[in-house]
């Protein structure tokens, strides 16, 4: 059996991606993982990185003189992967993100690369970052991504960008959840749309946005808020804003196992993401793919990729805006009809929409790779 190595700089077991990954490749391979935390179920073998190792944590001297070998070399994350992978070889790696392609490279003959996004303007609304830490993820992109076998990305957008930098032909695999057999909710007659957001409460993805809209709509809505805390600071301020509505709730963030049926008791998910950097420009995230498969109807703000998607399966309304007034606008318009032609859609869409496809791109990759 030919034996696999899935490198993510992540905590495997809760990272959706590469759990994808792990469940499309463990039934027929040998399959490793290296990674945070606890192991997935259905590998051969888990090699856990302490959490302690922070991969993202690099050592300003060298990153300022931009000595970028020994930012890689002397990574807390790098250096704890290559002790616990030292002596074992590999027919093939799939490498997560771009952090992982060098250390792959020396670990197998045979690597596919999977960039989440597009890495070297991950940040760019901060200026140190761009300063600083750009250049470097360019420098992996042409010294390593370039010398992968194959690679894949997220979005058609970033897919473009790749190539048009670094020469890059990547392939898409959308951030596809997979198919889930439910059926749509019922929307009320009476009484309030449920409004739903699950994901990160990070300052950049501007949530305030969706709570603003929810106080300020004459349509009765309520709107519930599934959130890792990854920012405390920010979390506290979105609690503080919505303490003085009884529309808006704001929940712990729900494992990952259960989220696409808890959500499957709203109505509409909302996800408006200003486009403060590239990635969130060309953004097609999991949450959108959950929204579907939980069945719900879908509003976006004018995201090109999300955008293309609801309009071009009829699932929801895309603001004119990133504004709070933008989406003022579309929640006064709903009507409890159109809310459920919309679950309707994505119930019809569910099955297109899912992983089950998308995820034969990254079968078809490593599978050229093997013996």
């Amino acid at each position: 059996m030919s034996r696999l190595l899935i490198l993510s700089f992540s905590p495997i077991a809760s990272d959706a991606r590469v759990l994808k990954q792990v469940r499309l490749f463990a039934g027929e391979l040998e399959v490793t993982t290296c990674g945070y935390g606890p192991a997935p179920e259905g590998v051969a073998e888990h090699l856990q990185i302490p959490d302690e190792a922070e991969h993202w944590r690099k050592d300003p001297t060298w990153l300022l003189s931009r000595q970028y070998r020994r930012v890689y070399e002397t990574n807390a994350a790098v250096r704890a992967a290559r002790a616990l992978l030292a002596g074992r070889r590999f027919d093939a790696v799939l490498a997560d993100d771009v952090d992982a392609v060098p250390l792959a490279l020396e670990l197998a003959e045979r690597v596919h690369a999977d960039l989440h996004e597009y890495a070297p303007k991950q940040n760019t609304e901060l200026r140190r970052w761009r300063w600083f830490v750009a250049p470097y993820m360019r420098w992996l992109c042409r010294r390593f991504v370039t010398r992968a076998d194959s690679v894949t990305t997220v979005g058609q957008g970033i897919a473009e960008e790749y190539e048009r930098e670094f020469g890059l032909h990547a392939e898409v695999v959308t951030n596809a959840a997979p198919y889930a057999e439910l059926e749509p909710s019922g929307v009320p007659d009476e009484g309030p749309l449920r409004l739903v957001h699950a994901g990160a409460a990070l300052r950049n993805r501007h949530l305030e946005t969706l709570v603003e809209a929810a106080v300020a709509t004459r349509t009765e809505v309520t709107l519930d808020l599934f959130l890792v805390p990854n920012d405390p600071g920010y979390l506290a301020e979105l609690r503080a804003l919505a303490a003085g509505s009884e529309r808006v709730r704001l929940h712990e963030a729900l494992p990952y196992s259960e989220l696409v049926r808890t959500l499957n008791g709203f109505d509409l998910g909302v996800h408006v993401l200003p486009p403060v950097s590239f990635n969130n420009a060309w953004a097609l995230p999991n949450k959108f793919f959950d929204f579907v498969q939980a069945r719900l109807g879908v509003i976006v703000g004018p995201s090109p990729e999300m955008a293309r998607l609801v309009r071009e399966h009829g699932i929801g309304a895309v603001t004119e805006d990133f504004t709070p007034a933008a989406l003022t606008a579309v929640l006064d318009s709903l009507t409890p009809e159109q809310v459920a032609a919309w679950k309707q859609a994505s119930h019809q869409a569910a099955r297109p929409l899912s992983s089950d496809a998308q995820v034969q791109t990254w079968h078809r990759a490593v599978s050229a790779l093997l013996p």
